[in-house]
């Protein structure tokens, strides 16, 4: 790996990275197909210091997994403006997550109906009176298509995070705009 250019902003705090991870809700799984990059926004679950994420068992990310199956996934979130008396000092205050690895199919019915219930703990805790069984996951079929749902793993490698953390005081607010020094 490359260093990092902005070494002041690396983040090797394991547990705020965890629950970076665990509470946001898209990424970005970045592929190489061929010579063209290839990058999709997904839902995901970081359980078992893996990200999970499901879809169909074909299509243009799938085949693209099957030719090479060395992927990045990226989750960021931006929290605002940071502002300086000095306007190119002006920042951004946000955390990013890269993963490096490889995807795997998870073909074991108990790993997929456990990361589906995560799935569903995740995006809609409390929804369900009971828990996902084994059998609507074998059973299930997307309503696009008729294909049967398929889950897949990426273990990660590297993992890299850079933060800008939010500073109440330096945060821009349309509030403060008549409050601005001087230009």
């Amino acid at each position: 790996m490359r260093p990092m250019i902005h070494a002041q902003r690396n983040c090797e705090d394991q547990e705020k990275i965890d629950f970076f991870l665990t509470k946001t809700r898209t990424g970005l799984l970045g592929l190489a197909d061929g010579p063209q990059p290839y990058v999709v926004p997904l839902n995901y679950v970081w359980w078992n210091k893996c990200i999970y994420f499901h879809g169909l068992s074909s299509g243009r990310k799938i085949s693209v997994i099957q030719q090479n199956n060395k992927v990045c996934f990226t989750v960021f979130e931006e929290f605002g403006t940071i502002t300086d008396p000095v306007p190119a000092k002006t920042d951004t205050a946000y955390m990013s997550v890269m993963l490096f690895g490889i995807v795997e199919r998870v073909d074991q019915l108990e790993d997929s109906t456990d990361v589906l219930q995560h799935f569903l703990n995740k995006y809609v805790p409390g929804y369900y009176d009971r828990p996902l069984s084994k059998v609507h996951v074998e059973k299930y079929r997307s309503s696009l298509d008729n294909q049967a749902v398929a889950v897949y793993r990426l273990r990660p490698h590297t993992i890299t995070a850079k933060e800008n953390p939010v500073n109440e005081q330096t945060m821009f607010l349309e509030s403060s705009v008549s409050n601005c020094p001087a230009h």
